[in-house]
């Protein structure tokens, strides 16, 4: 019986390579049987089979007995760095300055990284700390694996250690090799870790490091709201969450002048964001996050409220969206008087998104008496609406 190696070659089978391959990943691990896990990984030996299957089997078998000894969790982590490991070397990658080439030239590394870690070859190479690997749990390193190494375009093996990565990333937010070195010593002994599109992008050539951007609402027109489609999607492309507000689109029944015709409201646009959220993933390691805020005098705001339900017309439904009410005192003080609530359509009363506090109540108080609101309800009714939405959805949230 034969396995065929990383490089293609094939050799005899050796199940003792299998289990000093466990029991060296194994040290200081009081409470694992190297054995089981190296027996249940021979099992699936068969003829041709490659030393990569026979690694990711051992990863697996490691990682499925986590529920019956949670030391399990160390060794799969272990084992699955020595398997990142190899997968590195494979491509003749054997230091840190060597990874941040090799991404340089496959287009995936910043010229300002590369041009750094090469000028500091010596040092920042010298700085990496191997040993940190042990620090995970197995969890932690497959996500890292799975969602953060840069891979290979084409064959989609990872181009740079979890150690390579961390100093990726501090050389991507450092101006010298100490200040490269201080953060990587910092993250990478876990004491400290940057927020996901930090990771994602530093050193890459899309630096986009923020987790959230906020935009105003689009303006009531096709083209500014379009647009907006637009300014999300790119955003999101690069792992950033999205805060935007839609108060200023007209609501349903306000009246089309240049077509004569009246608008569907606040909810097919929201329709479309949330096909898009969902399309526009973030680089393709995470589903997309928006949350859209809409002013609680909105006309449109009940069936805002019902975007999230489980139950309706699914054409008015936005599960991959997060809703937020963005609520005014002179809401609150509604409520605690029992008092009667006026909604507005923004096109009529376009003011009111733009103003707060004292001056948001005078024109929203001179609008009631003007009887210029689409309708009225109890403020507590409406009250109890969002307060039904967020208890049965966990949105809505109260702003």
């Amino acid at each position: 019986m034969h396995v065929r190696k990383r490089n293609g070659g094939l050799e005899p089978a050796d199940v003792m390579k299998i289990v000093r391959a466990v029991e060296r990943s194994s040290g200081g691990l009081e409470s694992v049987d190297p054995l089981r896990v190296a027996t249940r990984t021979i099992s699936g030996l068969y003829d041709g089979a490659t030393t990569s299957e026979l690694d990711e089997l051992s990863i697996r078998t490691a990682a499925s007995l986590i529920a019956e000894e949670p030391e399990y969790s160390k060794l799969a982590a272990r084992l699955l760095a020595v398997f990142i490991d190899k997968e590195v070397r494979n491509q003749d990658i054997h230091s840190f300055s060597q990874s941040v080439k090799a991404g340089h030239a496959l287009g995936l590394i910043d010229d300002r990284v590369a041009e750094f870690a090469a000028v500091n070859a010596r040092k920042l190479d010298d700085a990496i700390t191997s040993e940190r690997d042990k620090l995970f749990e197995y969890f932690g390193i497959r996500t890292l694996y799975d969602r953060y190494l840069l891979k290979h375009p084409e064959s989609r093996h990872s181009i740079e250690t979890p150690q390579h990565f961390f100093l990726r990333i501090a050389c991507g937010l450092a101006e010298s090799p100490a200040d490269a070195i201080e953060f990587y010593e910092l993250i990478s002994r876990l004491d400290y870790m940057p927020s996901s599109p930090t990771l994602f992008n530093s050193g890459t050539r899309h630096s986009q490091m923020s987790s959230c951007y906020l935009l105003d609402s689009p303006e009531d027109d096709l083209e500014a709201i379009y647009n907006r489609y637009t300014d999300i999607a790119k955003l999101s492309k690069f792992a950033g969450g999205i805060g935007v507000s839609f108060s200023r689109v007209r609501s349903q029944g306000s009246l089309i002048k240049g077509t004569n015709g009246t608008s569907n409201g606040i909810v097919p646009w929201l329709k479309t964001l949330d096909s898009s959220v969902a399309a526009v993933n973030q680089g393709g390691k995470r589903k997309g996050a928006a949350c859209v805020y809409v002013e609680s005098w909105h006309a449109d705001i009940e069936d805002f409220l019902e975007l999230k339900n489980n139950t309706g017309d699914e054409s008015r439904r936005a599960h991959n969206l997060n809703l937020a009410n963005w609520v005014p005192d002179l809401f609150m003080q509604r409520v605690e008087e029992d008092g009667v609530w006026s909604l507005f359509d923004p096109k009529a009363l376009p003011e009111l998104v733009d103003t707060y506090g004292d001056e948001f109540e005078r024109i929203y108080t001179q609008a009631e008496a003007d009887e210029r609101y689409e309708r009225q309800l109890p403020a507590r009714e409406l009250y109890a609406r969002m307060m039904r939405t967020l208890a049965q959805t966990g949105n809505g949230w109260m702003t």
